[in-house]
């Protein structure tokens, strides 16, 4: 999809926050909420979108809205950095199939790395196993 359309009300992003479709969450307000990856780059991989908007990417959230769902993501990076003591942490957001996204929903990755240790592609690392997923959310819900 370009850069520019119309919003998708059934992408998995929207299915998620109606709960017509299951995540494993970490953070959840009026404002965002955040969840596990189940494609993750590396352990503890991220996803945050803000909630009662359609924005597609991030050229199309309303201004108002900006400092507080930004606010929402650096909570979260925050709290994934407690929980798993990364060496360091990639904050990311696609506009458009062309710069990688791949749902149509404004969403940013948080995406901790560690030294040594090689970063999947994006849209190529496989299902993670479920266990491994919650108890590295439960980590991170501990450190909100």
């Amino acid at each position: 999809m370009s850069l520019h359309g119309s919003y998708d009300p059934d992408n998995i992003f929207a299915k998620i926050l109606r709960g017509e479709a299951p995540a494993i969450v970490v953070h959840d307000d009026a404002e965002a909420l955040a969840f596990l990856d189940i494609f993750p780059q590396s352990r503890g991989h991220t996803l945050v979108i803000p909630k009662g908007v359609n924005a597609r990417n991030f050229l199309e959230l309303p201004a108002e809205r900006v400092g507080s769902y930004m606010t929402r993501v650096q909570r979260v990076a925050q709290a994934v950095t407690r929980a798993l003591s990364p060496d360091g942490v990639i904050v990311t957001q696609f506009n458009g199939a062309p710069a990688g996204q791949t749902v149509f929903h404004l969403h940013f990755h948080i995406i901790p790395r560690w030294e040594g240790v090689a970063l999947k592609g994006h849209g190529q690392a496989p299902k993670a196993d479920m266990d491994d997923l919650q108890a590295t959310a439960a980590a991170i819900r501990a450190a909100f």
